[in-house]
């Protein structure tokens, strides 16, 4: 699918800042300890800085969590050496600076800037891979067979220097040429093989597109970017990385999970329905990731079925446990347990979870502080996940009000995503029930979809007509629409309300 963008004039992002209450600062004592922190922790004796990692992230990045190194193992199978910055290690427990880490919870992002979880002169600076500069890290080794299966099990803190930082575009570029670089040459090639894994133990990946706001200029534009494949392959390295921690874990009997419900029968059976109306096929020995992963999102139809799908991802949660295994283990997008492990510098748990992983490989107990931690975890991750999709849903509704606030009367061509449950209109006017998703899910580098995103005029409300969410490619804007709706097909309608004030926007059927 091509980058769409329509220029939007200046549109003030500070406004979600004051609504969500973030921090604008870091309190002097917590920066204090931050900047001594930075200068003032010795590296790790474990020195493998030989080996070449390197970084893959969007080109502005500069907090790095994540670097590594793929190769092919001796006989057979491969090796993934996945090293994650080494945040406890910069953050004492029970200090300034820990303490304003669990008032923000994990960095939270708007097109204009962030909200660090931690100060940049450590998330951009002292703990971050950046290249060409020796690093703390936790250095995952995890070795696999020629099919994907994990075989082996190993990290460490450790001592180690990106050789490149690299972007996704651009990698894209020299794989489809043919020249990835040589630590990460075969991402590819065990990407695809780990998310068929993924796809037969009955995990669901929804590759939707993503409405994203950029700067231009001196201006703004909306973009809707589909993942690219090296996204993807890369997400997958993180997710083999998180089993691998949920395994040492329950093992251990102690952690924190990263856990969804499997989807519920009822769910399957009206995205079932859903493919029967769009048709898409669906053969009755194929699973639901199965199924998703054959959809072209490009397409009206395909991303409708999409967009139904997200109904069956649900109910993300995190589960901490201590010398009692949790009836509930699995993560029901990822279709196995699964951890938060790989974004410290971005997520709080992850600084706690690799933690007890670490004492668990050496055989030591977990120390005391991530012990105590853990039962405090599920709710500030809940609380925070909340506040940043607020911030997400709120910078795309109000640029989608802003570049659409001109145009009210005017008629454009729309897809059909979603339409009211109880009057789902099938094609050829029939009728089918397709799950009513409470926002638009997909999936990233670090999670499938747990939490999607919705804009809150989406929601279906017995005081309102009927109708659903269309998409319009220029700009690409997803939103309510009124009248009678057939999911999946392209129709005509008209701008009836953009407000950049209340960040409201409605189409009404022609």
């Amino acid at each position: 699918m091509p980058i769409k963008r329509v220029w939007a004039p200046h549109i003030d992002f500070s406004v979600l800042r004051r609504e969500l209450e973030l921090p604008a600062e870091f309190p002097a004592d917590a920066m204090r300890e931050a900047q001594e922190a930075a200068t003032g922790v010795a590296p790790p004796g474990v020195d493998r800085t030989d080996i070449p990692f390197v970084t893959v992230d969007p080109a502005t990045s500069r907090d790095l969590d994540q670097a590594m190194e793929l190769t092919r193992r001796p006989g057979g199978g491969y090796r993934v050496r996945y090293a994650i910055a080494d945040v406890a290690s910069y953050v004492r427990p029970g200090g300034a600076l820990d303490t304003e880490t669990w008032v923000r919870g994990q960095t939270i992002y708007f097109p204009d800037g962030k909200v660090p979880l931690h100060p940049p002169v450590l998330s951009e600076g002292a703990v971050s891979l950046l290249p060409d500069a020796d690093r703390a890290a936790v250095l995952w080794t995890i070795d696999l067979d020629a099919d994907g299966e994990i075989t082996g099990i190993a990290l460490e803190r450790a001592r180690v220097r990106s050789r490149a930082k690299l972007d996704y575009a651009g990698l894209q570029a020299d794989v489809d040429a043919g020249t990835a670089p040589e630590p990460i040459a075969l991402l590819p090639e065990l990407g695809t093989l780990l998310a068929r894994r993924a796809a037969d133990r009955g995990a669901v990946n929804l590759p939707l597109p993503e409405q994203e706001v950029e700067q231009n200029g001196g201006g703004w534009q909306l973009v809707l970017r589909a993942p690219l494949a090296v996204e993807e392959h890369n997400a997958q390295i993180s997710l083999l990385t998180g089993m691998a921690a949920a395994t040492l874990m329950l093992e251990g009997e102690i952690g924190l999970l990263r856990t969804m419900p499997p989807a519920r029968p009822e769910a399957v059976t009206k995205l079932r329905a859903a493919a029967a109306s769009l048709d898409v096929p669906w053969p009755p020995d194929a699973s639901v990731g199965a199924v998703v992963a054959s959809v072209d999102p490009a397409s009206p139809r395909g991303a409708a079925f999409l967009n139904q799908a997200a109904e069956l991802l649900r109910g993300a949660g995190y589960t901490a446990f201590d010398q009692e295994t949790p009836a509930e283990t699995g993560h029901g997008g990822v279709g196995a347990p699964y951890a938060h492990v790989t974004a410290p510098l971005r997520r709080l748990a992850d600084r706690y979870a690799t933690e007890v992983c670490l004492a668990l490989h050496e055989g030591r107990e977990v120390p005391q502080w991530a012990r105590e931690a853990l039962p405090r975890l599920p709710k500030c991750m809940a609380t925070t996940d909340r506040v940043a999709s607020a911030a997400d849903r709120g910078a795309v509704g109000l640029a989608e009000a802003v570049l659409l606030a001109h145009r009210v009367g005017e008629t454009f061509e729309a897809g059909v995503l979603d339409v009211d449950e109880d009057r789902a209109g099938a094609k050829g006017g029939q009728d089918a029930a397709p799950a009513k998703p409470d926002d638009q899910a997909a999936a990233n580098a670090a999670e499938p979809a747990a939490a999607p995103k919705q804009n809150g005029r989406d929601k279906p409300n017995n005081r309102r007509p009927r109708g659903g969410k269309v998409a319009i490619d220029e700009p690409a804007v997803q939103a309510r629409c009124v009248g009678e709706l057939p999911l999946g097909d392209r129709i005509q309608v008209r701008l009836t309300q953009a407000d950049p004030k209340t960040r409201e926007v409605l189409f009404e059927r022609i």
